[in-house]
């Protein structure tokens, strides 16, 4: 169990993580037969899903984090984290509308990385380093007790230099080192904070981005950034922001990438627009969602 992957579930989502778990089953390689946690908060009605190395896990949350955006994504992490066997390298948090098109190496940490992550795709709440901190992320840099975010990264879609911001579809972090409690830690904290929630939550983004940025500046605070793996394009390429993607940065066919985000986007090979769909993904894309 060096490599763990994860998710969270529910009656809605449960078509989607099971797509998402036999793309990983199917073209995952070395790693198509890792454990997989599914974390849902009533786990019954999707039993059936438990199979082989899926496993199935219940989820507790408060209601005040279970009705903030992505709270349970948090949440689930945390738990994920607590029961990790000792000498686990690597747990793997995979977003339901994610797909696997390559066995998806980068995410095993080893011995050299603490964690991996892509760069925000754009900017959205996300802050140039040549700005000063305003009240939401001044507010989660006092939670983390630093001064400000260290790092930068360049966003990949629309190439913005922001403060370190990053992408979480999927992502890999050390078990060891304690990091998804604690942001489980400072979530709660910040949520609960009538005063920052007013004053730098007001608006639907910033709390929809809330837990990414926070985790963020947790990992970019807590990690030494020689440990922390950047993935490359070809890892959460945003398959529903392809067309804003610059044409030089384009893959030529979904096949091309290791994996890709495709949240409200139709991935029927013959709905896809801009973007080739080569075999063996293509049937078996067919298979799960055969044309209407």
């Amino acid at each position: 169990m060096d490599t763990i992957f994860l998710t969270a579930a529910s009656v809605k989502n449960l078509p989607l993580v099971r797509l998402m778990i036999d793309s990983l089953r199917t073209f995952g390689g070395d790693l198509a037969d890792a454990p997989f946690w599914v974390f849902a908060p009533d786990p019954e009605p999707v039993r059936a899903f438990e199979t082989g190395a899926t496993r199935l896990l219940p989820l507790t949350v408060p209601d005040l984090v279970a009705a903030y955006p992505f709270g349970r994504k948090v949440a689930a992490c945390a738990r994920a984290e607590q029961l990790a066997p000792a000498g686990t390298r690597s747990l793997v948090w995979v977003d339901a509308a994610y797909l696997f098109c390559q066995p998806p190496t980068l995410f095993a940490l080893g011995a050299d990385f603490d964690a991996a992550f892509r760069p925000a795709h754009i900017r959205n709440v996300g802050l140039p380093p040549s700005e000063p901190l305003d009240a939401f992320w001044g507010g989660i840099c006092a939670a983390l007790g630093v001064d400000d975010v260290p790092g930068a990264v360049t966003s990949f879609v629309d190439g913005q230099l922001l403060r370190t911001y990053f992408n979480s579809h999927a992502f890999a972090v050390n078990p060891a080192l304690g990091l998804m409690r604690r942001w489980y830690e400072l979530f709660q904290q910040l949520v609960g904070d009538a005063a920052f929630q007013s004053a730098a939550c007001a608006d639907d983004i910033h709390q929809i981005f809330l837990f990414q940025a926070l985790l963020s500046a947790l990992v970019a605070s807590s990690v030494e950034p020689a440990r922390v793996r950047i993935l490359p394009p070809a890892c959460n390429y945003p398959c529903n922001l392809h067309e804003r993607v610059p044409a030089e940065k384009r893959p030529a066919a979904l096949n091309d990438v290791v994996s890709f985000a495709y949240e409200e986007c139709d991935i029927r090979p013959g709905a896809l627009t801009g973007i080739e769909v080569r075999e063996p993904l293509r049937a078996w894309l067919e298979t799960w969602l055969p044309k209407e």
